[in-house]
C-alpha cells in the first residue's frame, strides 16, 4: 500500500509536468499566431486549452484524494497542497497563451502588434516559453539553485514590460488607441505567465526545504 501511495504522490507530480510543457508550448504558439496573424494557429492554441484544464482538473482531483484517504504529513502534506496551488497557477498559464491567441484571432487578419514592438513581443514571447521550461525543469529536479536562478531569468521579463510602456508613452506613438490597449494587454499577459512560472520555482523551493524562498535564498545548502 505504500508503494501504491508513493506511485500516487509521482503520478501527480508527473501530471504537473506535463501541464507545464503543454503550456509553455501553448504560449509559443501564440506568439507566433499573434506577429504572423496566423488565424488557423490561433484557434489550435484556444482549443487545446480544453485538455490544459482537463488535465488540470484530474490532478486536482488527484490530489484531493490523496487528502482524502491518505490523510498525510509533514514532507507528504507539503507535496500535495503545493501541487495543488502548482496546477492553479499552470491553469491560469494556460488561460493566458489562451488571451493571447484569441487577440491574434480577433484583430485577423490585421497584425495587433506594429512593427516596432514585433521584436519586442516575440523576445517576451520566447521568454516566457524558456521560463516555464525552466519550471517543468525544476518540478522534476527539485533544484533549488536552478529554482532561485529562474527568479533572476524574470528580471528580464520585467524590464521588456517596461520598454513596452516606454513605446506607448513616446509622443511619437502614432499607432492609434485600439493598438496601444492590444499591445498594453499582450505586455501583462506575458507578464503574468512569467509571474507564474516564477511561483512555481517559488512553491518547489518550499516543498524540498519547508522555508519560503527569500529565506532559501538567505541561507542556501552547504555544498561539498
Amino acid at each position: 500500500m505504500r508503494e501504491a501511495y508513493h506511485e500516487e504522490l509521482a503520478s501527480i507530480s508527473d501530471g504537473l509536468v506535463e501541464i507545464a510543457n503543454l503550456v509553455g508550448s501553448a504560449m509559443g504558439r501564440a506568439t507566433s499566431a499573434l506577429l504572423d496573424a496566423d488565424l488557423q494557429l490561433a484557434e489550435s492554441v484556444i482549443s487545446a486549452n480544453d485538455k490544459v484544464a482537463d488535465l488540470q482538473r484530474d490532478v486536482e482531483n488527484r490530489a484531493i484524494a490523496v487528502l482524502a484517504r491518505q490523510q498525510p504529513v509533514a514532507t507528504d502534506l507539503r507535496i500535495v497542497v503545493t501541487s495543488l496551488r502548482m496546477s492553479a497557477d499552470l491553469e491560469r498559464c494556460g488561460a493566458l497563451a489562451q488571451h493571447v491567441a484569441k487577440l491574434a484571432r480577433l484583430r485577423f487578419p490585421d497584425q495587433a502588434v506594429p512593427r516596432d514592438l514585433r521584436r519586442t513581443v516575440l523576445e517576451m514571447g520566447q521568454l516566457a516559453q524558456r521560463l516555464m521550461a525552466q519550471a517543468a525543469e525544476v518540478l522534476i529536479t527539485h533544484d533549488i539553485d536552478a529554482a532561485l536562478q529562474l527568479e533572476r531569468d524574470d528580471d528580464r521579463m520585467d524590464e521588456l514590460h517596461r520598454l513596452i510602456f516606454h513605446h506607448l508613452l513616446d509622443e511619437r506613438w502614432h499607432h492609434g488607441v485600439e493598438t496601444a490597449v492590444d499591445v498594453t494587454l499582450v505586455g501583462r499577459y506575458y507578464e503574468r505567465f512569467a509571474d507564474h512560472a516564477v511561483s512555481i520555482a517559488h512553491r518547489v523551493v518550499y516543498l524540498v526545504t519547508g522555508e519560503h524562498t527569500d529565506e532559501a535564498a538567505a541561507d542556501p545548502p552547504v555544498t561539498a
